[in-house]
């Protein structure tokens, strides 16, 4: 008995070592030419030991590469194939990017017939063959054709005339039963020997073997008909060579041509047997062949490995995809949620923010003596400038910061118009010196456009980071086709609303951790709770400033103030942070009461500076460019005409910040006050009449509505509320209409304590003299008055008709009923009223047009 395992001798390893150190300085064909004379040695060799002679053939697709073995029983040939020759699993070698440059078949057996010395070769075909037959066996091995793809070889010998093939193949059977063959790369398995009968294919197509086989029933020649072959019939000849597992004949609706069945064996060797031994094979009539027979042609069937657990998920949509979102929901939180929270108390404590660098806070200050030493300093002006409003606000300055020290968990509303200097009020005044604050623009949420820039600018403004707001439409393509799927969505898409709630959210998070890092186990409050902790320490909490909320009207988009307004008021019963909201619109109760209906808000109401500030604010703008600290007695008697001009001129222009600031800068530019306010006016006039009369096709109001307001405002300071109302302008929709307006700045609506409108006046100071200014151009105002009788005659015309038409319909009542004559007179004198005006404003409207007649 020979050893299962074949070792390499150390001895034997060291000249394979030296061979192929030595074939490395040859040259490729001296190297080819050395593994042909190795391949053939080899063989020599073995069949010395046995006394016989064969030579290998160079190709492994058959005799001049017709895929076929030229072996002629009537010259006593036959075929053996034999398994376990090369490891199975180097088939994956065929379908490597240089497998057209070698060839497999023959760089294989004489790479592995290196491994050992010739004469004990493992992996050599040669001499598995000589080790496979007996040494007293009636044959002789005249050639070997190598099948590394398949893992064996056929064996073609002859044998003498007295001799059965069969009887050939029994004596193979029995010696490799006493003496099995166990390579090394598979000792577990012996190699066997199979008398081929049909016709082998040696194709050396792009096919790996699989234990799946199509069986093809063909006729043997043209012409005559092949039989469908039962199973008995295939188990009866294919069980020889290995275990089935199953076997299924073609469907009986199929119309393939031609007929096959399925066989599945339960190992790849023994499909790789039958397929080599009956490819080709002629199953006769007695064998269940039919009348000429039936040949048996054979193909892999490469099969899909069982993956219940994959298959069962893609089976079970319904339960899969929610498992799916609801993973890579669990994932993203985990991963990016902390780095989000990290980036929002960065963005809010400044940790990476330049100007909170010692180093850069060292140049900045060297700078600052550098500018004072030339004279360069800027923001000493502004600050001297605006020393006199923070004067004048001192007391609004002192109430923020103590409502910042109270722990009532409230909203903090900065009232005012636009230019009023809330926003420079709360954070460079009333908010100086303390650290944690947090500025949020409505204005950059509200005009985003989209539902993906809306979440980058809210992110943006609070620090979230990353940001993918791009999965947004990605997401909703996937939850469109899991819909078109398992009909209901996923939920992978989120709406803007939810989006928004976890960046809000996020921030909180932040905000509380900000808040609680102060906190020691020193703290004579350490034994509190964090809850109990940040409503007894109030000036640890951070300041939330909400600017421009209310920018544009909350009817068009309340989405985005109503997710601020919430999320603000969860940040001040928990006492997370306080929040400060920052407004011009005078209707702001009516969101924030949404948010917290049980709360009273805390307000200041910032007005239009007096005359005697609004002087000083210039003045002390002009003094800061000769170096004065601050507006002195002295700085301003030096110039008496500049006091006493902008005394008379800034009642025109009104207190009103931006203005002020416009007219400190013509000031500054050596222009008169009187050329400089008038200046304003003029731009002021310009503006209305572009905003408010010229193009007013998207806005809620007529051009004249507009004109009539601006008209009347141009004669009186203040006009009633409900007067305006009764006005025939205003006759549909006119609350609206003034609501509008007051929202775009154009009038301010003055109400009562109780909220009941009062009076209406025009939205800046300097709008007074911009619509008279108006109103004194000749043409501008024909026109418009000519539009305004338009409008009225028309609507009388159509109250005429419809009182014509009820005089109609009360006449062709049968019998004139006398109760109808109270109705009929009062028509009649509405008809007549009708037409008395019509005819006035007709006669009107001739002036007018001849005003446009004869003005440019």
């Amino acid at each position: 008995m020979t050893a299962p395992f074949i070792l390499l001798r150390p001895s034997l390893l060291r000249q394979t070592r030296l061979r192929s150190l030595q074939l490395t300085t040859q040259t490729p064909q001296k190297i080819i030419a050395h593994r042909h004379a190795s391949l053939r040695h080899s063989a020599a060799v073995a069949s010395k030991a046995h006394g016989k002679r064969f030579k290998s053939t160079d190709t492994a697709t058959g005799d001049e590469k017709t895929g076929h073995i030229e072996c002629d029983p009537g010259r006593n040939e036959g075929l053996l194939f034999l398994d376990n020759v090369f490891p199975l699993k180097l088939s994956i070698l065929l379908n490597l990017p240089f497998r057209t440059l070698i060839d497999i078949n023959k760089f294989l057996p004489n790479l592995m017939k290196r491994f050992d010395d010739p004469e004990h070769a493992a992996a050599d075909p040669g001499a598995i063959a000589q080790r496979a037959s007996p040494s007293s066996a009636p044959f002789q091995i005249t050639n070997i054709l190598p099948r590394v793809g398949e893992g064996g070889a056929f064996v073609k010998f002859t044998h003498g005339a007295d001799q059965d093939a069969k009887l050939i193949e029994k004596h193979i059977k029995t010696h490799l039963k006493e003496k099995p063959i166990k390579p090394w790369f598979n000792p577990l398995k012996q190699s066997r020997a199979f008398l081929v009968k049909g016709v082998p294919w040696l194709e050396d197509l792009h096919r790996t073997p699989s234990p799946a086989l199509k069986v093809e029933f063909v006729p043997p020649a043209p012409g005559q008909s092949a039989e469908e072959l039962g199973q008995e019939v295939l188990y009866t000849l294919f069980r020889r060579y290995g275990k089935l597992k199953d076997i299924t004949p073609q469907p009986t609706d199929s119309k393939d041509l031609p007929k096959y069945a399925m066989l599945r064996f339960h190992r790849i060797r023994h499909a790789i047997m039958a397929k080599n031994c009956l490819h080709g094979y002629t199953v006769p009539l007695r064998e269940g062949g039919g009348s000429d027979g039936t040949s048996l042609k054979m193909t892999y069937q490469q099969t899909k490995k069982a993956h219940f657990i994959l298959d069962w998920l893609l089976s079970h949509p319904r339960i899969t995809f929610p498992l799916l979102v609801a993973l890579a929901t669990t994932l993203a939180v985990a991963i990016f949620d902390p780095i989000r929270t990290f980036s929002i108390k960065a963005h809010v404590t400044h940790s990476f923010h330049i100007t909170d660098n010692k180093i850069y806070k060292w140049f900045r200050s060297q700078a600052s003596r550098a500018n004072q030493i030339l004279k360069l300093s800027s923001h000493r002006n502004q600050d001297a400038s605006l020393r006199a409003i923070w004067d004048d606000r001192k007391d609004d300055i002192n109430q923020i910061q103590t409502w910042l020290m109270e722990s009532a968990d409230t909203f903090i509303v900065i009232q005012g118009p636009r230019g009023s200097g809330k926003k420079e009020l709360v954070l460079d005044q009333a908010l100086k010196g303390r650290h944690n604050n947090l500025l949020i623009d409505c204005k950059a949420i509200q005009e985003a456009r989209g539902d993906a820039a809306t979440i980058c600018a809210a992110a943006e403004q609070v620090g979230y980071r990353p940001i993918f707001s791009w999965m947004n439409s990605i997401s909703s393509l996937i939850d469109l086709a899991a819909q078109g799927t398992i009909g209901t969505k996923t939920g992978f898409s989120e709406t803007l609303d939810t989006q928004l709630q976890k960046i809000w959210q996020s921030t909180t998070t932040a905000l509380r951790e900000i808040a609680l890092d102060t906190r020691t186990k020193e703290d004579k409050d350490a034994q509190l709770g964090d809850d109990e902790y940040l409503e007894a320490h109030p000036e640890i909490r951070p300041v939330i400033v909400i600017d421009n909320f209310l920018h544009k009207s909350a009817e068009t988009n309340s989405l985005t103030y109503d997710k601020i307004a919430e999320w603000a008021a969860q940040l001040t019963t928990s006492n997370t942070a306080h929040v400060i909201f920052l407004t011009n619109d005078v209707s702001f109760s009516k969101s924030l009461s949404k948010a917290l209906p049980d709360r009273v808000f805390r307000q200041i109401s910032l007005g239009d500076l007096t005359p005697d500030v609004a002087k000083r604010f210039v003045l002390n703008h002009l003094d800061a460019d000769t170096d004065a600290q601050s507006a002195s007695p002295s700085s301003t008697t030096t110039r008496p005409d500049l006091v006493k001009e902008l005394e008379l001129c800034l009642p025109t222009l009104g207190g009103r910040l931006t203005d002020l600031e416009f007219l400190a800068r013509r000031l500054k530019s050596g222009e008169p006050p009187r050329a400089a306010v008038n200046e304003i006016i003029a731009q002021s006039a310009s503006e209305i009449l572009k905003m408010y009369i010229m193009d007013p096709a998207r806005q809620k109001w007529s051009p004249t509505q507009a004109w009539t307001l601006i008209k009347s405002l141009a004669e009186r300071d203040e006009l009633r509320y409900h007067e305006v109302l009764l006005n025939d302008v205003f006759a549909s929709g006119g609350e609206a209409t003034l609501q509008a307006l007051e929202q775009a700045e154009l009038i301010t609506i003055i109400s009562y304590p109780n909220g009941r409108p009062k009076a209406i006046r025009p939205g800046k100071p300097v709008y007074t003299a911009a619509f008279r200014q108006l109103t004194e151009d000749p043409v501008l105002t024909a026109r418009l008055d000519l539009a305004i009788l338009g409008e009225l005659a028309k609507e009388e015309s159509t109250k005429i008709q419809k009182a014509e038409e009820e005089l109609k319909m009360l006449g062709e009542l049968p019998g004139s009923p006398g109760g109808l004559a109270g109705r009929v007179k009062w028509l009649v004198a509405k008809i007549g009223a009708g037409q008395e005006k019509v005819e006035g404003w007709e006669r009107e409207g001739k002036g007018l047009k001849e005003v446009l007649g004869k003005e440019f």
